[in-house]
């Protein structure tokens, strides 16, 4: 059997695991005394980390990538839907919230074109790995603080220390060390404005993969 279906088989059954084991994460908290509102936050942060992240690190496994690009475009599909028949996935989604569907749309769409352009899947990956890993550290750094969604500076801090050491370790595998921890620095700034429909997942995989293109392209010519 072809590896890269093997392997997408093995991301569709982690992901789903991931979604159903954080309903009890949500069921844990409330039943703890956590707010439906607080308990869904936390949720969501935790699926952009142990799905959205983790998967990103096995994408450099496929052979093509047009998978991950498939994978992005699928997952929007469900979680839109999702919104539209009245938030089925109720224990990470906010109705008043999509910012989950353009967070599959990112994490697809940067992984294709990064890797289309510079023929290297490990520096696809790591606006899509700032997004999951970097904001999702982030919110929950805030959540605790202050008990609700913000934009304070202190979660911009706590993204620029996941982002920047995991900008210099992927930037490494293809020489761009120093490219990738500006793009970590840069995407843990933006994270911190959002501009109506342009929301922090945009800002962060445009303004990362820009600062990687221009690194590429300066080095290599």
């Amino acid at each position: 059997m072809d590896f890269d279906i093997v392997l997408s088989a093995v991301l569709v059954v982690y992901t789903a695991l991931v979604l159903y084991l954080t309903k009890y994460v949500y069921i844990i908290g409330r039943n703890k005394g956590l707010n439906s509102k607080d308990a869904v936050y936390y949720n969501r942060k935790f699926v952009h980390i142990f799905a959205g992240g983790v998967v990103a690190l096995f994408v450099p496994l496929y052979s093509s990538p047009f998978y991950p690009l498939i994978a992005g475009f699928l997952l929007a599909l469900v979680t839109y839907f999702s919104h539209e028949k009245g938030d089925k996935l109720y224990w990470f989604q906010n109705k008043k919230d999509i910012n989950d569907v353009t967070f599959c749309l990112m994490w697809g769409i940067s992984i294709f074109v990064l890797w289309v352009l510079f023929d290297n899947p490990y520096l696809a990956i790591l606006p899509a790995i700032f997004m999951a890993f970097g904001d999702g550290i982030t919110g929950i750094i805030r959540n605790a603080f202050f008990g609700e969604r913000s934009k304070h500076y202190i979660g911009n801090v706590f993204m620029a220390l996941t982002c920047i050491p995991l900008g210099y370790l992927f930037g490494s595998f293809a020489g761009l060390a120093v490219g990738g921890m500006l793009a970590g620095g840069i995407a843990s700034v933006i994270e911190h404005y959002e501009f109506g429909l342009i929301d922090d997942n945009i800002l962060i995989t445009l303004s990362s993969s820009l600062i990687l293109i221009l690194s590429f392209y300066i080095t290599f010519g």
